[in-house]
């Protein structure tokens, strides 16, 4: 086994330096926890990085360069996010972009006050709770679902940016896209992870934009180094700069969003152009939450994401992390603690706009201590059970795992010492696996709703619904020290398993006191209410043996996540960037 702890490659020779790994691990025969949301392509020993004035993490160096260069032009974090953001959207096409969603937190340094804005899809208008059900009765087939219009949602991605442009940035806003612009005309290189991916996806090249931008008319992915330009989408992003969010959700960009959605030949979907007409982003309430010292805020439902971070954080605070330290004890009660956190997410979250979600009975301390108590110490529980959290409505519901796949995850810190954790995604790698004329991708955020509308005669609070926004389990992460001060900038892509990739960065700094990239790059490991997972190739796969004595069923996988993490210090900042991804945290 290899444990990557190194900190010494050079950052010019990050992208050529990714290996081309491990096989995809395959589409999920029926809706259920996936293993892994895109695939593994190798691993990079990275150093930590330090800045005294700003700092940007993203998951490429070509993106994370643009947005660096936006703050040494006096912009704004959320300046630098839109333009990291529009850039990943080439870059790094199978994981995010205007054809997605995203949720933003952004804090205010001068007012020293937390927003967080929900940009995630909706359903049409048209959607129906049996909407992934086949002729036969049964959910469909997770790719069957995925390929195709049906599974496309309402994208929020464009209108969350122009939101927090409209009170954040700072620079004009045809300045914070004209770098995507110039990198879509000039075009870039194909680097090994995006070549890798497409290598090994099966279903993008049945459709003819797609495949003509992305393979070579023999059906190979075109090779490492290629340079791919994007003429439609600099196109789409003049008219964009022009004329704001506008000219994305009405004329020819939106008659061509649904053109391509509902056109699929075999499974097209019903977006209107009123639903695009109507979308709206929503400011909600952050999620926070006590941990030790520390204050960790995050976002609220339809995010699952901050609510099971808080209670994994509230359970393993009863215990001395730091005294146990990184091993296969700690491990237990990690996974113990995710056993319990995802029992309530898959009952009780959903899009609050549907259902009553009891967020702040899930969060409260005494709820969260009563659970810890059910944790043996000497023996894993297997599965766990939801509880009875205070302020619970009398609803009758019932539980549902669901898909969520690739994502992307963008950490800022400005110098005025603004922050930015932005998670985004279009869902699967790739997406719909529809390319627009306009040069983007869409979504297939759809099947991250529960495939069955009810179980055992009760309701699945995730369930489809015109206009609802599926439950994600994206965890855009602040932390705050005793005195309220911004300490650190966190998030993951990963799919469901990003609640556990960001509860494991945050023990790893403040338990463990790791530096950022130290943090980063600790294997992976936890439970999402089944089996307990430990990374390949990691330090945790040395724990497996101590945690089947224990009675935990163990599972050895590839965890792809793609942590982006930001520390504040006296002396300015530290930042780690994922290894497993192409990703670098770079600044001045």
């Amino acid at each position: 086994m290899t444990c990557l702890r190194g900190r010494n490659a050079p950052l010019r020779h990050l992208v050529a330096a990714v290996l081309i790994g491990a096989a995809f691990a395959g589409n999920a025969g029926a809706q259920g926890l996936a293993p892994a949301p895109e695939a593994a392509t190798g691993r990079v020993a990275k150093s930590a990085a330090t800045a005294q004035r700003f700092m940007v993490a993203a998951a490429n160096p070509l993106a994370a360069s643009a947005g660096r260069d936006i703050l040494r032009a006096g912009g704004s974090a959320v300046d630098a996010a839109i333009t990291v953001q529009l850039v990943l959207n080439l870059v790094e096409p199978q994981s995010s972009g205007i054809g997605g969603g995203a949720f933003l937190l952004h804090w205010d340094e001068a007012g020293k006050r937390l927003v967080t804005l929900d940009g995630r899809e909706t359903a049409p208008a048209a959607a129906k709770p049996d909407r992934f059900i086949g002729p036969d009765g049964k959910p469909l087939r997770f790719v069957d679902a995925v390929v195709g219009g049906r599974s496309v949602g309402v994208p929020g991605t464009l209108k969350l940016l122009e939101e927090a442009h409209r009170r954040w940035g700072r620079l004009p806003w045809a300045q914070v896209l004209a770098p995507a612009i110039r990198l879509a005309d000039d075009g870039f290189a194909i680097s090994p992870r995006l070549n890798g991916l497409l290598s090994r996806e099966t279903n993008l090249a049945k459709d003819s934009r797609a495949a003509a931008y992305f393979y070579e008319p023999d059906g190979k992915a075109k090779a490492i180094g290629t340079i791919l330009r994007n003429p439609a989408f600099a196109q789409t992003l003049r008219a964009i700069a022009g004329n704001g969010s506008q000219a994305f959700y009405a004329g020819p960009i939106a008659r061509d969003i649904v053109a391509t959605v509902t056109g699929h030949k075999t499974n097209p979907g019903d977006i209107t152009l009123d639903d695009l007409a109507g979308y709206k982003v929503e400011e909600r309430e952050p999620v926070c939450g006590a941990y030790r010292v520390w204050r960790i805020c995050g976002m609220g439902p339809p995010s699952s994401g901050a609510v099971a971070v808080q209670q994994m954080l509230g359970i393993l605070e009863t215990r001395n992390l730091a005294r146990l330290g990184p091993g296969a004890e700690a491990a237990h009660w990690f996974s113990e603690a995710g056993r319990l956190a995802f029992a309530d997410r898959n009952l009780y979250l959903a899009d609050p706009a549907f259902i009553g979600v009891p967020t702040g009975g899930l969060i409260d301390r005494d709820y969260i201590r009563s659970r810890a108590g059910l944790i043996s110490p000497e023996r894993s529980m297997g599965r766990a059970k939801a509880g009875e959290p205070p302020n619970k409505r009398a609803q009758l519901l019932a539980p549902s795992d669901g898909i969520e796949n690739g994502t992307s995850h963008i950490s800022v810190v400005d110098a005025q010492g603004n922050a930015v954790s932005m998670t985004t995604t279009i869902e699967d790698g790739f997406g719909a696996r529809l390319m627009t004329a306009g040069g983007f991708l869409l979504n297939n955020e759809l099947t991250d709703f529960s495939f069955l509308a009810e179980e055992d005669g009760k309701p699945v609070a995730n369930r489809v619904e015109p206009g609802k926004r599926p439950r994600s389990s994206m965890a855009p992460t602040l932390v705050f020290d005793a005195f309220g001060r911004l300490y650190a900038v966190v998030g993951s892509p990963g799919g469901s398993q990003i609640i556990g990739y960001v509860a494991k960065t945050l023990v790893a700094l403040l338990d463990w006191k790791m530096d950022p990239q130290a943090a980063v790059d600790l294997g992976n490991f936890g439970s999402r209410n089944g089996p307990t997972e430990l990374e390949k190739g990691t330090e945790a796969e040395d724990w497996k043996s101590a945690l089947e004595a224990k009675g935990h069923e163990v599972r050895l996988l590839e965890m792809t996540s793609g942590i982006q993490a930001i520390v504040k210090t006296p002396e300015g900042f530290v930042g780690g960037a994922d290894g497993r991804r192409e990703g670098v945290a770079i600044g001045d």
